[in-house]
């Protein structure tokens, strides 16, 4: 088995251009896969695949994980199936355990302005952050296409960036002009350094920025503005998102500029504007805000 998942993980590398941090977690879904059957892949039963989703369940893992691990597990055996190491395929018997859908959060205007405000335009580190805020919320980008970005990325002319997604997927995504303003004072600053490195956001040590560094970097200001609860990079791409759609974006745009392969990915925001349009609603309409009364005499 060892053998059939390292020969799978290279077809993902050479064939699919998988990322670094995809191929890990198949390998690692994989082997936890393995270590629980014990028994060779042609051997391997959908009752078997079914009895690891048991044991997960068992142990604690929380449903989220699972899927994933059935989803590594389906395009595992479907590889195998396709090169001819096993007859059939008992994966697609395997259906994924049901979970709760929970919306994804985002900021409100006043949050988020008040997120990317905070740092100045001024002094290196700073200017690296205000640009790197201004960004995120600016163009959806992913945490790791914005560590990914190198300086010839970024056309200041036309206000755009060429972002390299999931799968090696190129894509053009327009930059706002508050955003463009910041990136322009970054570029001064970091003009300064005079370095040859190609990365555009760069650490202390002028090297390229990391995702564990742009994420410290928004849960910094996100802690200086007292935003409440967890603030992440992935938080202010919901967000990017969700105030597109609240103002009347097409949602095969937001498709486009977010990079998703399937529009169903992109569909989860149309639930968070039901709810945010229900929660004005409610706060806003004099019949709501009667009916809300009755039930709290009741």
């Amino acid at each position: 088995m060892k053998e059939l998942i390292e020969g799978f993980i290279g077809y993902l590398q050479g064939q699919r251009g998988c990322s670094k941090h995809t191929l890990r977690a198949y390998r690692k879904d994989l082997e936890r896969f393995s270590e629980y059957v014990k028994e060779k892949a042609d051997d391997i039963d959908y009752i078997g695949i079914r009895g690891f989703v048991a044991e997960e369940l068992r142990r604690g893992v929380n449903k989220s994980s699972i899927c994933r691990r059935l989803s590594s597990i389906r395009s595992f055996f479907k590889y195998l199936y396709r090169e001819g190491y096993i007859k059939s395929n008992p994966a697609t018997l395997v259906s994924n355990p049901k979970q709760q859908k929970r919306l994804p959060r985002f900021l409100t205007i006043d949050e988020v302005f008040a997120l990317v405000e905070k740092p100045l335009a001024f002094g290196f580190m700073m200017a690296r952050d205000k640009a790197i805020l201004e960004l995120l919320y600016s163009s959806g980008l992913r945490v790791s296409e914005l560590s990914n970005l190198n300086y010839d990325d970024i056309n200041i002319y036309e206000s755009l960036v060429k972002v390299m997604g999931k799968g090696k997927k190129e894509r053009i995504v327009p930059i706002g002009s508050k955003a463009m303003d910041a990136i322009k004072s970054y570029i001064v600053e970091r003009l300064l350094l005079r370095t040859k490195e190609n990365a555009f956001f760069l650490n202390r040590l002028g090297k390229r920025l990391s995702v564990r560094g742009i994420r410290r970097v928004v849960d910094k200001y996100s802690k200086l503005v007292s935003i409440k609860g967890r603030v992440s990079p992935h938080t202010l791409r919901h967000t990017f998102a969700s105030h597109l759609l609240q103002s009347g974006a097409d949602l095969r745009v937001i498709q486009e500029l977010l990079g998703h392969a399937s529009l169903s990915t992109t569909q989860k925001y149309t639930h968070l504007d039901i709810t945010h349009l229900m929660d004005v609603y409610d706060k806003a309409h004099p019949l709501a805000k009667e009916e809300k009364d009755e039930r709290i005499k009741k």
